[in-house]
């Protein structure tokens, strides 16, 4: 395993209960502002080996990028099981984002 993928998974695992964070944020962490499309390969890949909480992860915006696979409704259930609350789509990054 390279180490930009070590450190992207060991920021993933630490992001708290009840915040998110960016891809974006994510990759810049991580060593590459440029890898934002990178961890998300990484989060749909690694999310189920190593137990990440994935539905913290959002985009730039604060946005649930939509899915065929329906996770994004998933998604939406598990931010609100944690009190994250989307506004019209959207997470209020002034209130819930934490940055590494």
């Amino acid at each position: 395993m390279q180490a930009f993928t070590r450190h992207v998974i060991s920021i993933i695992s630490n992001i708290p209960h009840g915040k998110v964070t960016t891809y974006g944020i994510i990759a810049a962490s991580a060593g590459n502002h440029c890898g934002a499309r990178q961890v998300a390969r990484i989060l749909h890949s690694s999310s189920g080996k190593y137990n990440l909480p994935w539905h913290r992860v959002v985009n730039v915006k604060g946005e649930i990028s939509p899915r065929k696979s329906m996770s994004h409704l998933t998604q939406k259930q598990l931010l609100k099981a944690e009190d994250v609350s989307l506004i019209n789509g959207r997470v209020d990054l002034e209130q819930f984002l934490w940055i590494p």
